[in-house]
């Protein structure tokens, strides 16, 4: 079975990783240089910020995050030589507003990885001996880890890209669906060329609703800006990740430090601003004051595919025969990637899905256009 993808983030490339495991044939289409958008700019939490605040919906997904990429990076780093880095240091988070459902939420959703201990400021010191003493107890998730997303992407193009069943045309948008009755004939990218597959996928992350008009389907997916900083400090500096009131520090295991993060509606912006980085940087130094003595390196905004309460869209694209999606992740498509493709995949092949199906069904972009009508 020959499968396009439209959209080579880390959903379309890990939904190309399940179907040429499958013994599918693939190619992958990019407007822009594959991995770049959303998926690079993220933090790689490999679990929703506060789970308890989002549908289950999502976390019965994020939950195979960290085991997912665990299992991808043992299967392609002999291949790429390009290790995910994986970093299991657990999280501090200090807003006491959530101190007691967090502390409940691993037992209440049968979840040990988000199982908590609540800490006072002695206890925080031992797990983490940079916190400012101005936080004098927090909840503890020692099973909590972070991906470097920039080299997981790094690896899943280049296995991908050695892999012989698979093409990708970066640089390469996509205009048009070609579409006769209930079928995708072909896709035409801007060069003017026509593609050919069996089945074909959306995995074109904020950019999806540009598909609306053609497909005759309301598609509300937007773009929500979000800023980041990135620190330099000495190797294994910060023990821990932090949070609180949203804003989080994600220590690499070379030292970066990658701290963000802000939310805001406008439109397909990637411009940075200092009153938006200014206001991330005293956030991170209110959690831990010393690494105001360390180099800002960088800074860029991402683009979240943001959907009706976080929930994506995965599965068959309604009046369609072999048009799939595979977007509307808002915060969580890293978190939430693996398990997306797999049961995006076992759909497209025809297998038990390991996941509620419905859940995510894109019938509900047909559901809701009715009930608009009503």
């Amino acid at each position: 079975m020959h499968i396009a993808i439209i959209g080579a983030g880390v959903s379309g490339l890990l939904t190309a990783l399940e179907l040429v495991e499958r013994g599918c044939t693939v190619t992958l289409f990019d407007q822009q240089q594959t991995g770049s958008a959303a998926s690079w700019a993220g933090g790689g939490i490999l679990s929703p910020m506060y789970p308890w605040r989002y549908p289950q919906e999502v976390n019965a997904l994020a939950r195979y995050g960290k085991q997912g990429y665990l299992k991808w990076n043992e299967k392609l780093k002999p291949v790429t030589g390009i290790d995910f880095e994986i970093h299991e240091t657990g999280m501090l988070i200090f807003d006491e507003d959530d101190f007691e459902i967090g502390l409940d939420y691993a037992h209440q959703h049968l979840d040990p990885m988000q199982q908590a201990e609540y800490l006072q400021h002695e206890q925080i010191e031992q797990v983490n001996s940079l916190v400012s003493p101005q936080l004098q107890h927090a909840i503890y998730f020692p099973q909590l880890a972070n991906v470097r997303n920039p080299r997981l992407l790094q690896s899943l193009k280049s296995y991908l890209q050695q892999h012989p069943n698979v093409i990708i045309h970066e640089h390469c948008p996509v205009t048009d669906l070609n579409t006769q009755q209930q079928r995708l004939v072909a896709i035409r990218t801007a060069d003017g060329q026509q593609h050919f597959a069996d089945q074909y996928v959306l995995a074109t992350g904020a950019w999806s609703a540009k598909w609306s008009e053609q497909l005759e389907i309301e598609i509300p997916v937007q773009p929500v800006q979000g800023q980041m900083l990135l620190f330099k400090t000495p190797k294994d500096w910060l023990s821990t990740m932090c949070m609180n009131k949203v804003m989080y520090l994600i220590p690499r295991q070379d030292g970066h430090i990658v701290c963000g993060s802000s939310m805001r509606q406008c439109g397909f912006d990637t411009q940075t601003t200092n009153v938006t980085l200014e206001h991330i940087q005293q956030a991170c130094f209110e959690m831990v004051p010393e690494l105001a003595k360390f180099p800002i390196i960088k800074s860029w905004a991402g683009l979240r595919p943001s959907s009706p309460e976080g929930i994506p869209y995965i599965g068959q694209m309604p009046q369609f025969d072999n048009l799939w999606a595979n977007f509307g992740h808002f915060r969580n498509g890293l978190c939430m990637g693996p398990a997306s493709a797999q049961l995006l995949a076992e759909l497209i092949m025809g297998q038990t899905p390991s996941f509620n199906a419905e859940d995510y069904s894109p019938q509900r972009l047909y559901e809701d256009a009715i009930a608009l009508y009503k």
